[in-house]
């Protein structure tokens, strides 16, 4: 008798304890398919001193949900990298299996005066990188200050147009080339990043060389 009580008080307990069968199911995540833009870059593409969420790539994801085009920008950029910590971790963007890529890296290089013949080296590496996986790769240069001297800024922006030859890859000549005003009002103090309204130009300039290779844009 005792045995059968004990029985029955279990059963009662785990009726109490059990969920609702409808509360087992569970909403699976939605995968997202959209073909990856990566930004692979230094404190430019990072946001470095504007405010989160306003950095140039980030504006370029908005502008492209806007005009239709299934992408989704992955941004890896890393204040303050030069082209040997790009090369360092090249494998990371790899990993996001990107279908295209904007290589924005080297203006750290310059700022410091590194060897072009090393910069260039690493960025011909990265290019590599990213083409043995099929990603098209698009190149954003970059100048220097006037007071670097003529002949090492003439080097440093031919390190750019001479990688987009050999690998025949749409090239940025200047990154930041449609905010170089005299007022220079589109940068921040330091004269090198821009602000964000600054960082939305930059997006507009970014936005033109990649179009022809976004395909067509979803219209409804």
């Amino acid at each position: 008798m005792l045995y059968s009580v004990f029985i029955a008080l279990l059963l009662t307990i785990n009726a109490w304890a059990a969920p609702p069968a409808q509360a087992a199911i569970q909403t699976l995540p939605k995968v997202d398919t959209r073909k990856v833009l990566l930004v692979f870059g230094d404190s430019l593409s990072a946001g470095y001193g504007v405010p989160t969420g306003q950095s140039y790539p980030d504006d370029l994801q908005r502008k492209l949900d806007a005009q239709g085009y299934g992408w989704r920008v992955v941004n890896l950029g890393i204040s303050g990298d030069t082209t040997a910590g790009g090369l360092a971790r090249v494998n990371t963007g790899v990993a996001v299996k990107p279908a295209l890529v904007l290589l924005e890296l080297g203006g750290n290089d310059g700022l410091r005066g590194l060897p072009l013949a090393m910069t260039r080296e690493n960025l011909d590496q990265m290019i590599a990188a990213f083409v043995r996986v099929g990603a098209r790769v698009v190149l954003a240069g970059m100048t220097l200050p006037p007071n670097y001297g003529p002949d090492y800024i003439r080097g440093f922006e031919t390190v750019y147009s001479g990688l987009a030859a050999k690998y025949k890859l749409p090239l940025i000549p200047f990154l930041l080339q449609d905010i170089a005003t005299r007022d220079m009002r589109y940068f921040q103090r330091d004269g090198i990043h821009p602000t964000a309204e600054g960082a939305l130009i930059v997006s507009d300039t970014v936005l033109r060389a990649l179009k022809p290779m976004l395909g067509g844009a979803n219209k409804n």
